[in-house]
């Protein structure tokens, strides 16, 4: 997984956690691709752990905080709270539960090295109190978002929250709906890190390709958001086009629009717009539809990531040398 992570994409990416062993392999396989010096100074890689909650802090989660944070490397730490079984179906318990978790493993991880990056995390989900199944998108978990928001920035931590979250098995409207209000919260929560951000189905059992770009259509729209906000400077109240425009006229042609017609909208890739005319004449695809064509286009374009031979080659013999000293586990 770490040599795929590594050598396949130049995104960040986190390492594994779930054994100590496989924990250190993470960080010395990071260690041949950025080096000790850089990793002595800066977070290059982060790993990702789940507080056993009701307020336990297990072995999984102690030894990862050891082999992460004693190198100085990224912890998130996430309370997977579902309000009901593993918290009470108060929001507001299960937010004092979450915090509580997570600061004490925070409090450990300064112990281990003082400074090592900590992010707090947020997984608070509700559930279905007839099946115990959990729920995604719904009003109880928006709100804790928002409240682990103002707590994270309080105690002056960088936050995790869930991303484009649903329980539905297909990209459908229940997708749309529940992701879209689970990623919207996050994002206004004011999150640093996101994980489950595109792709997300069946309550997180399996992933989907279509889901995954349409998600990230979406997020392009998120980004503009966070990142442009409201522009008022004098370019974007355009006084020069009132002064062109004569009431009763339109601004299709003037100066001002043509300045900033590619840039004044975001456009998503996957939506239509056009009447329905147009859009039967092109054959009338779904937004499903149009989403396979574009995962198919991007991974017939895809370009593996420059990487220096013997960096590449010092990876694979350290995978090959550790799967020779691993015990068969399948048969």
């Amino acid at each position: 997984m770490l040599l795929a992570h590594m050598t396949l994409s130049d995104k960040p990416h986190l390492g594994a956690i779930t054994e100590m062993s496989r924990a250190q392999d993470s960080v010395d396989m990071a260690e041949i691709v950025f080096g000790r010096e850089v990793m002595e100074q800066f977070c290059v890689i982060m790993g990702n752990v789940n507080t056993n909650s009701p307020l336990l802090v297990d072995k999984v989660v102690t030894e990862a905080a050891r082999v992460y944070s004693t190198r100085g490397q990224g912890l998130v730490v996430v309370p997977f709270v579902l309000s009901g079984a593993m918290g009470p179906v108060s929001t507001a318990a299960s937010v004092a539960q979450a915090m509580a978790e997570a600061m004490i493993v925070c409090a450990y991880v300064q112990l281990l090295r003082p400074g090592a990056p900590f992010v707090l995390g947020n997984f608070l989900s509700s559930m279905s109190l007839k099946s115990g199944a959990p729920t995604f998108g719904m009003p109880e978990p928006v709100m804790s978002n928002y409240a682990i928001g103002q707590l994270a920035r309080r105690a002056g931590l960088p936050l995790r929250c869930g991303g484009s979250l649903t329980a539905s098995k297909i990209e459908d409207a229940q997708a749309a709906y529940e992701s879209a209000d689970s990623m919207h919260s996050t994002m206004l929560a004011g999150a640093n890190f996101v994980l489950h951000s595109a792709g997300w189905l069946e309550g997180g059992l399996c992933t989907g390709f279509e889901k995954l770009v349409m998600d990230s259509d979406r997020l392009g729209g998120y980004q503009k958001l966070l990142s442009a906000g409201l522009d008022v400077s004098d370019e974007a109240l355009a006084s020069d086009a009132y002064g062109e425009v004569k009431p009763g006229g339109h601004f299709l042609g003037c100066a001002h629009t043509m300045r900033n017609y590619q840039t004044a909208f975001y456009e998503p890739i996957l939506s239509d717009s056009t009447n329905v005319e147009s859009w039967e004449e092109e054959g009338a695809e779904d937004m499903r539809a149009r989403a396979f064509q574009r995962w198919k286009t991007m991974l017939a374009e895809y370009q593996e990531p420059p990487m220096e031979a013997a960096q590449r080659e010092e990876l694979e013999a350290f995978v090959a040398k550790r799967k020779e000293e691993l015990p068969d586990a399948w048969y």
